[in-house]
């Protein structure tokens, strides 16, 4: 009963972004759970895209100016670090997009022959410790900022992965970019909303994690970042039993 009413408070929030014959295919595999086609998922994926820009906050502004979710940033990143840009790092790139695609990849083969909802919450919570992890390496100085960009980055990985294999539309957690386009090229609906929403996570999610950072430095930043994916990894799991249940 408890467990009903907590998913009860999900449900309208995915009901706003995915109203009743809204746009958008069904979730993979055709499951039905909830109040709509993608359960109580999609509020929880604007949650995953706060923490986005919460970590990006931490990277760029703490980091040798490096992002850990956005790669297409860091693609350019790394360019301009080797056209000979000193503010950037080469280096700090290359970890942070190999990083990325390590945790992609071993999500990527964690998931096969299952449900995407079924390793939802599993991998959040991989994603939670290993923020937590470098949680615990900023007390490391210097020296461990290595060491939290990896962690960072591997955790985005893992949670891109699992993200882009569920395809709920318009709230991939990171891209924003097609996002807007498609905010602006397309006729005003249900899928407008849902991509405002998205972009204004992000946004949230840099902003408070800016005024954390700069304010009082990545320790608090990062426990937010904990806190926000430990409540979503639970949430996750509570939606993978709904789907065995179904």
């Amino acid at each position: 009963m408890r467990s009903t009413g907590r998913r009860g408070v999900l449900r309208p929030l995915a009901a706003l972004l995915f109203p009743r014959g809204a746009d958008g295919p069904p979730a993979a595999g055709g499951q039905r759970t909830g109040g709509g086609q993608h359960g109580v998922l999609p509020p929880l994926l604007v949650v995953l895209t706060f923490v986005s820009g919460l970590v990006d906050a931490v990277s760029f502004l703490g980091l040798d100016h490096v992002f850990v979710a956005n790669m297409t940033g860091n693609v350019a990143f790394l360019g301009f670090a080797l056209a000979g840009d000193r503010e950037l790092s080469a280096s700090a790139s290359l970890l942070a997009l190999g990083a990325f695609l390590a945790g992609a990849t071993a999500a990527g083969r964690l998931r096969r022959d299952r449900e995407a909802r079924w390793v939802f919450g599993p991998l959040v919570a991989v994603q939670a410790l290993l923020v937590a992890g470098a949680l615990v390496a900023t007390s490391a100085g210097r020296a461990g900022q290595s060491a939290v960009v990896a962690l960072l980055a591997l955790g985005m990985g893992l949670q891109n992965a699992v993200v882009h294999r569920l395809a709920v539309p318009d709230l991939t957690t990171t891209v924003v970019t097609r996002t807007l386009t498609g905010l602006a090229a397309d006729p005003w609906g249900a899928a407008s909303v849902r991509r405002l929403v998205s972009v204004g996570s992000l946004l949230c999610g840099a902003l408070a994690g800016g005024l954390l950072m700069l304010g009082h430095g990545a320790r608090w930043a990062l426990l937010t970042a904990v806190v926000l994916l430990v409540g979503v990894a639970v949430l996750g799991f509570r939606e993978r039993g709904a789907v065995s249940a179904g």
